[in-house]
């Protein structure tokens, strides 16, 4: 079992995702609202404080404040049609402002129930 992690920055995208999720009987994900440490710091600091943040600013999408993390725990066969899901809903993680994707082993569970359960 994988934890899946998706960092979502295409907001608008979730409904659509997480009801493709439910098709591919992807269930019981957590969905936890987040800002990323280069916008964080933005709205906090100046350019005089910290010089990177010029470069930064350009880089980043200014119409978007937070994303979204979705936590999913998958089974190992499910891995490859959650990634095909995401991508088929936000596009190409390797594009630009898109999200970020990763999964960590699951070593132990307890109360995880499937739907319908």
């Amino acid at each position: 079992m994988k934890l899946l992690i998706f960092i979502l920055n295409k907001t608008d995208k979730l409904d659509a995702l997480l009801a493709e999720f439910a098709r591919e009987h992807i269930s019981g994900a957590t969905i936890i609202e987040s800002m990323g440490m280069a916008r964080l710091l933005s709205h906090r600091h100046d350019e005089d404080e910290l010089p990177f943040l010029g470069s930064l600013r350009t880089l980043m999408n200014p119409e978007r404040e937070k994303s979204k993390i979705i936590l999913a725990a998958v089974q190992e066969s499910q891995l490859k049609a959650a990634i095909t899901v995401i991508e088929n809903t936000v596009g190409d993680l390797s594009g630009r402002d898109t999200g970020v994707l990763f999964t960590v082993p699951i070593d132990f569970t307890k109360g995880i129930t499937k739907i319908g359960e």
